[in-house]
């Protein structure tokens, strides 16, 4: 349906990318991913017609319709909701307009009658009679009342901007829907609402997302924009990932063993030259020649391997990080929650969640006394350090320099050291000299960062530390938390980082909160059940009443239930942590063993081959005991 041919795009003289061909095929759903910066929402632009490219055609079959999710939200502030919606579909708000004009006509005359006729033959085709009716439902499914169809666009706040502009895209059943970051902003209903949307549609979709769980639930291909290549993968992002780490691997140790083999003839070549022979001089020209006609592959490139992030506690903490007893707060004309109670043990990952606007950032700013409770109290354990991660990166100091940043949290570093640090997260040269309130959000993300991995702290206390990170960068930070020895308490919307990352998750509903003692998926899993049972005000509220809080006393957790439960899988995760520690220590052993056994002196050895035959054998059958015993664990 959409043909890319030859594409190129240039700015400023650098090729973003070159040489793209690609066809778009009704029937799925394509995930364009990629590094900042790295033309995403380019290509997009492109492929919408919204952008030439410097080389080559983008053609698409008139005869269908394309969809694109606008970003220009205050463009329409004049019109009525109904109406911007329905100029998702062009043609049949023309339609409408120019009927709405004839008949308003004061002499309105036969011509104007047999236009009037043609006119609502085409509306009835293009359904126009139940648009009404379908941007209701867009509405509804998006979490916007549709009885405000009919006011201004103007009376909306900025999230509910981005809900039209959605709903404007997905109108009128288009043959193909392009959508760039359509996440943002969406509470967690309208979010699902959408995935189910976009699963059931049979057009052919083009989206940009930093959104993993929401890539995987809905597409069907993944398109990767990476080093100035265009590639396209079968699958979900999970599916995506998996064959790109076995492709880089695969690719990384081609390009080293090339690089050996062109290292080992530099040598011999190098050698024969210094024989001064005329024999080996030409053998050693003839080696040369075989060098130049070889095809060198470029170096991988790596998972920004550039920018490391290793969180380490200074100290251990006590078992006792955190308890939280009848915590309170409200803002005046609304409670956020009430008789909270919670405790936090070391080496748990919790994550709060909830709908915006429930009190989740309110309750990290309490434990680091950022505001204060209306009631309550909150208990740290023994030796427990806070390391503070704000999304707001109030914690940084805008007039200060990057290196200023750093040299006056800690004092004892040396320049040499501060300019590692920072390079560790990417900034290098003069850009350490850049005023922090220059930098863009992910810029000071990584600066929060550095500051986080240099605290040495043993409690870590994250407000969406993924806003405004790429996939990569969202990747790394996952990695560097399921390494991270201490205990962490983050808000964040994130699914895939919280799935990645959770071992137990708090969801602040109804004013209080409800306990999952698992991932997302756990969550998503459970969610009824426990909401039912835990927070009946936030299940049972009805529409036109607010819902009372519950008893605070009865929405309390099981404690001790959820302590055994705890304890039996820290018990399992310890279990699984020696039992891969084993295999890597034999998988290991045997390696050297085949390396031994290799060696000339060795292999003509029988002594020597016999034991260490024996010992190979040895470790065979220990391991297929603790492979067995792993796959147990780690059901």
């Amino acid at each position: 349906m959409l043909n890319v041919n030859g594409v190129a795009i240039n700015f400023d003289g650098q090729n973003l990318f070159s040489n793209v061909n690609l066809q778009f095929l009704p029937g799925n759903c394509y995930g364009i991913i990629g590094a900042n910066g790295a033309g995403k929402s380019t290509f997009l632009r492109i492929l919408s017609g919204d952008l030439e490219p410097s080389k080559g055609e983008v053609t698409f079959d008139p005869k269908y319709r394309m969809s694109v999710l606008k970003q220009d939200h205050f463009a329409y502030e004049d019109q009525t909701i109904f109406d911007t919606i329905m100029q998702g579909n062009a043609r049949l708000y023309e339609i409408a307009q120019e009927k709405d004009a004839l008949y308003a006509k004061p002499d309105f005359d036969e011509e104007d009658g047999n236009r009037a006729a043609e006119l609502e033959a085409e509306f009835s085709e293009l359904n126009g009679w139940d648009a009404e009716t379908e941007a209701a439902k867009l509405m509804q499914g998006l979490g916007l009342d549709s009885n405000d169809m009919y006011n201004t666009m103007s009376t909306l706040n900025q999230t509910e901007k981005v809900k039209v502009l959605l709903a404007r895209a997905l109108f009128g059943q288009p043959d193909m829907i392009l959508l760039d970051e359509p996440t943002n902003g969406l509470d967690a209903k309208a979010i699902t609402w959408l995935e189910d949307f976009l699963i059931e549609y049979e057009g052919t979709v083009i989206v940009v997302s930093h959104d993993r769980y929401f890539l995987d639930r809905v597409v069907t291909k993944v398109v990767e924009v990476d080093n100035k290549k265009v590639t396209t993968f079968e699958g979900n992002y999970t599916a995506y990932s998996q064959k790109k780490a076995m492709l880089r691997e695969a690719a990384y140790h081609a390009w080293v063993n090339q690089q050996q083999e062109i290292h080992h003839q530099e040598e011999v070549i190098a050698k024969l030259k210094s024989f001064n022979r005329e024999k080996s001089i030409k053998r050693a020209e003839s080696r040369e020649k075989m060098l130049d006609k070889m095809d060198v592959l470029e170096k991988p490139t790596e998972v920004r391997s550039d920018m490391r992030i290793r969180l380490e506690p200074r100290i251990t903490s006590g078992n006792d990080v955190l308890t939280v007893e009848h915590l309170s707060k409200a803002f005046p004309g609304q409670t956020l929650f009430q008789d909270l109670n919670f405790e936090i043990k070391r080496g748990e990952r919790v994550a709060i969640i909830g709908n915006n606007g429930t009190g989740k950032t309110t309750i990290l700013k309490i434990l680091n006394e950022v505001i204060r409770p209306d009631a309550g109290s909150f208990t740290l354990g023994s030796r427990v350090q806070i390391g503070y991660y704000d999304q707001e990166h109030q914690v940084l100091h805008m007039e200060k320099t990057i290196f200023q940043e750093i040299s006056d949290a800690y004092p004892y570093l040396t320049n040499t050291e501060i300019r590692n640090v920072l390079a560790a997260f990417l900034f290098t040269n003069d850009d350490v000299f850049q005023p922090i309130h220059t930098l863009s959000g992910g810029e000071r993300g990584r600066i929060s960062l550095a500051k986080l991995m240099l605290s040495n702290a043993n409690f870590l206390i994250l407000d969406e530390p993924t806003n405004h990170l790429d996939i990569v960068s969202k990747e790394i930070l996952e990695n560097a938390l399921k390494d991270y020895t201490g205990t962490v308490l983050y808000v964040s919307h994130d699914r895939y980082f919280i799935n990645q990352t959770a071992t137990r998750i708090l969801e602040l509903t109804g004013q209080t909160l409800v306990n999952y003692i698992g991932n997302y998926d756990y969550y998503l899993e459970k969610k009824e059940e426990l909401t039912r049972i835990y927070a009946p005000a936030a299940d049972a509220a009805a529409p036109e009443e607010t819902a009372a809080p519950s008893e605070a006393s009865s929405t309390k957790l099981d404690w001790k239930a959820q302590k055994e439960e705890q304890a039996r899988l820290r018990k399992k995760e310890n279990e699984l942590k020696k039992t891969e520690k084993r295999i890597e220590e034999l998988e290991t052993r045997d390696s050297e063993i085949d390396e031994e056994m290799s060696k000339p002196e060795v292999a003509t050895n029988v002594a020597e081959c016999v034991k260490l035959s024996k010992e190979k054998a040895e470790i065979a059958a220990e391991l297929e005991e603790l492979y067995e015993k792993w796959e147990e664990l780690a059901e």
